[in-house]
């Protein structure tokens, strides 16, 4: 099963070239917003401990969680053998919520953090490399999209 997403309708992000700061001025941010962030940080850490539970179950090594670069941020970042597997997790109330949260940007995040990933290690960009999806529903039951970027 690979994602497919309907990106046409999405709206182009204006992006800030690095080092310089938008012009749009900070908001302050609501005690309640806070506490839902606060909320979803930690939803977030639950749903990843879970999903890298399995990988663990299923004989893959924990390299790292929440590794990031300058290209952004992998949830883990597995191992089984000689592959590299960077995952992105994904929680809410169903399996087809959390997918819907996977967007262009982020497939494309995950990419470029994976390369730059494996361009630290010995065998550099000719690491075998896999991008998956965790998804987590309400309930904590994990599905597991191997190969959901569609990179083989």
């Amino acid at each position: 099963m690979q994602l497919c997403f309907d990106f046409d309708r999405v709206e182009a992000v204006p992006v800030v070239p690095p080092g310089q700061r938008s012009s749009v001025p900070p908001r302050k941010v609501s005690s309640s917003r806070r506490a839902r962030g606060k909320t979803a940080y930690d939803a977030g850490r639950i749903a990843e401990g879970t999903v890298s539970d399995r990988y663990l179950r299923r004989g893959y090594d924990l390299i790292q969680t929440r590794w990031r670069g300058k290209s952004g941020e992998v949830d883990l970042i597995l191992r089984k053998d000689s592959t590299y597997i960077f995952v992105e997790v994904k929680a809410s109330k169903d399996f087809s919520r959390a997918a819907a949260r996977i967007n262009r940007a982020q497939m494309n995040r995950i990419c470029h953090a994976a390369i730059e990933f494996c361009g630290g290690l010995p065998s550099g960009l000719q690491t075998d490399m896999r991008l998956d999806a965790a998804l987590v529903d309400q309930f904590g039951r994990v599905e597991i999209i191997e190969n959901a970027f569609g990179m083989d």
